[in-house]
């Protein structure tokens, strides 16, 4: 005589038990969304010079804006000309694939809009475009 281990009969059927796959991707989830790399905005809106040709740019998680009246802004928050470079280094230690934009204001001082080009360019960053709007796309 045979003895059955589970005493449920032949109508009893064994499965796969997806609850610790399930557990597993859920926690891949969590894992992905909570280091995916957020874009960083200047944090201030800027009415843009107008250019006839826009090379579109791909990268570029960093972003300076420069408001009329000179103001450099970063992550949301109005910076000093002398925290640029170190705000850069520390988020090109981070991403160091990242490309930086200056978003200047038309009206905002040439100078101002050099000088954070130059402390970019000190900060690590090899590539650094200036953000305009296509003339006639308003």
């Amino acid at each position: 005589m045979r003895s059955q281990r589970h005493g449920g009969g032949e109508g009893h059927e064994h499965g796969i038990d997806l609850a610790p796959m399930l557990d597993f991707v859920l926690n891949l989830l969590i894992f992905f969304i909570i280091t995916t790399s957020f874009v960083r905005e200047p944090g201030v809106t800027v009415s843009k010079a107008e250019a006839a040709m826009i090379g579109e740019q791909r990268q570029g998680n960093i972003l300076v804006g420069i408001r009329s009246n000179g103001e450099v802004w970063m992550d949301r928050r109005n910076v000093d000309m002398r925290e640029i470079r170190p705000l850069i280094e520390r988020l090109h230690l981070e991403r160091p694939d990242d490309t930086v934009i200056v978003i200047a204001d038309k009206k905002a001082p040439a100078g101002v809009l050099a000088q954070v080009m130059d402390e970019v360019k000190l900060g690590g960053i090899k590539e650094v475009a200036i953000g305009a709007a296509l003339a006639g796309s308003k």
